[in-house]
C-alpha cells in the first residue's frame, strides 16, 4: 500500500487512464469497411482478379489462375504482399525459391522480392491477396489475365478508395 500511494504523490498516472485521455476521437467517420466470408467469395469467385475493397493502406483482391496458368513474375518497389490459398495447389516462387502451396497456405511477399505464384493442379487455384499500401484501381475486374496484362487496361492505383 506504501508503493501505491508514493507513486501517487510522485505524479504517476494508471497506464489505462493514461491511455483514454490520450485516446483522439475519430468525429465524422461514415467507413464501413470490408466485412464478409472471404472463404465463400474467394471460392465463388471466377475473374484472374477482382479488387473488392481499397482503404488508404490496403486493398483487398480475389484471385483465381486457371490449371496452368500464373499471376506473372512480377516486383513491386513500394507494395508488401499478401496471399491465402483457399484452394487448388500450385508453387510460390519468391526471390528464385520455390514453394509447395495449397488450401491453406499464407504467404507474406516483402517490398522488392521477385515473385510469381503458378497453377500446377488440375483445378482452379482460388486466392486472395493483401496489398499494403494499394496497387490496383478500385472495384476493377479483370475475367481473364490476358484482360490484366492487356496495355489499355494498365491500372495503377490513383488514391481512390472504396468509400
Amino acid at each position: 500500500m506504501d508503493n501505491f500511494i508514493g507513486r501517487m504523490a510522485a505524479g504517476w498516472e494508471s497506464p489505462k487512464r493514461s491511455i483514454r485521455r490520450n485516446r483522439k476521437r475519430i468525429v465524422g467517420s461514415t467507413k464501413k469497411g470490408f466485412v464478409g466470408n472471404i472463404e465463400k467469395q474467394t471460392l465463388s469467385n471466377n475473374d484472374f482478379r477482382r479488387v473488392l475493397y481499397t482503404a488508404r493502406h490496403t486493398q483487398l483482391v480475389l484471385m483465381s489462375l486457371n490449371p496452368g496458368e500464373d499471376i506473372g513474375e512480377e516486383t513491386h518497389r513500394d507494395v508488401d504482399q499478401f496471399f491465402r490459398i483457399e484452394s487448388g495447389n500450385g508453387i510460390v516462387v519468391i526471390n528464385g525459391i520455390q514453394h509447395p502451396i495449397s488450401n491453406g497456405s499464407a504467404i507474406i511477399v516483402p517490398l522488392g522480392s521477385r515473385h510469381n505464384v503458378i497453377n500446377t493442379g488440375r483445378k482452379d487455384l482460388r486466392l486472395y491477396t493483401l496489398y499494403a499500401p494499394p496497387h490496383h484501381l478500385d472495384r476493377v475486374i479483370r475475367a481473364t489475365k490476358a484482360s490484366a496484362e492487356n496495355p489499355r487496361n494498365k491500372e495503377i492505383f490513383n488514391g481512390k478508395t472504396t468509400e
